[in-house]
């Protein structure tokens, strides 16, 4: 029997001593866990060491873009490529995170995956992690933490970069339609507060605004990358400014919403409306709305990580060193490309 096997069916003898106990207090004291807290191997991955079991801990189901994130780890991460996959939807909530990446160390996963909610608040669990001796990979978000040697690595996009390139854009496409010398009203709709996509296109884009003298930022609030609040904050931007020349939404979710609240309102949007569009992550639908002509410009940001990660997970198997950063390649869209024909191959 292999000290991987031996180590997690202590563990996991732990572990159920500790839910006994307690459901037993919860029994008293009326508490309640969620199933996921309680996780555990089944017989097919405790008796076997040739699985690398991985734990991850999601953000969340917030988005389209969530959605086709974590598709790339489940088709990847497969007992039938040699992995156990433990799974674990954070709800949008830190607190499940923290609670979830315990339960992994609890279980002596072999790797543990983390897409992070906010940035700060990490050093005591992935210093539990590191002591543990279980490598930490980040993915797409990304952490604050005193000591950068608590992860392994971290992969994802240049959300700074996206910013840029989205003011860059603007810059041009102004010029086109003759509009470079006018006052430009805008409005942000910003993703969800401290996160890494949020802080990264903030200040990608007010570098380029910071530039353009007769560009005004009217406000920016945030949406926290919900198709709902978007179309709740963007209700507010139109009932609160009589003139909006562009709407940055930092992903498309919020997008949606904000259409929504565009057409509701009586206005117009995309590459003949009123209000020029621009959008973050690029998922499929995004790209049809583009078409349809609501969304001028999208940036992408790439979702399909899980090859990544796991060629990652190959090369630490083998004892290999692996880069800290590293960042996913992406591209962007916008109204005048061949759209139809490009949708044809997206796969998110």
């Amino acid at each position: 029997m292999g000290e991987r096997h031996l180590g997690r069916t202590k563990r996991i003898v732990e572990l159920l001593w500790i839910l006994m106990v307690v459901l037993t207090l919860g029994g008293c004291m009326g508490a309640t866990e969620s199933p996921e807290d309680a996780m555990l191997y089944p017989d097919e991955v405790k008796d076997n060491d040739d699985y690398i079991v991985v734990g991850f801990s999601q953000v969340g189901a917030e988005s389209d873009w969530r959605a086709g994130n974590t598709e790339s780890f489940r088709s990847v991460f497969t007992e039938e490529n040699g992995y156990f996959l433990l799974y674990e939807d954070a709800q949008q909530k830190q607190e499940n995170q923290l609670k979830a990446i315990r339960n992994f160390i609890l279980q002596e996963v072999d790797y543990i995956i983390l897409d992070p909610i906010v940035e700060t608040g990490w050093d005591a669990v992935l210093q539990e992690a590191k002591d543990a001796q279980i490598p930490v990979i980040l993915v797409d978000r990304s952490v604050e933490v005193e000591d950068e040697g608590l992860y392994t690595c971290w992969v994802g996009s240049d959300f700074e970069k996206e910013g840029r390139r989205a003011g860059e854009w603007l810059i041009d496409y102004l010029e086109e339609q003759g509009r470079s010398e006018e006052t430009i009203q805008i409005v942000t709709l910003q993703g969800t507060p401290d996160s890494t996509a949020q802080i990264g296109r903030t200040a990608g884009f007010a570098s380029v605004l910071k530039e353009q003298e007769n560009w005004k930022m009217l406000e920016s609030l945030s949406g926290d990358f919900t198709q709902a609040k978007g179309q709740e904050v963007m209700e507010y931007f139109l009932e609160t400014y009589e003139k909006i020349d562009v709407l940055v939404s930092e992903n498309d979710n919020m997008t949606f919403g904000a259409i929504d609240a565009i057409h509701e309102a009586g206005k117009t949007c995309g590459p003949d409306g009123e209000i020029i569009v621009i959008s973050f992550d690029c998922v499929k639908a995004a790209l049809e709305a583009m078409m349809r002509g609501e969304i001028n410009a999208d940036f992408e940001c790439n979702p399909i990580l899980g090859p990544r990660v796991a060629q990652i997970i190959k090369l630490l198997e083998k004892g290999e060193p692996v880069e800290k950063v590293q960042y996913v390649e992406e591209r962007y869209f916008d109204a005048s490309m061949d759209l139809e024909n490009m949708i044809k191959t997206r796969v998110y």
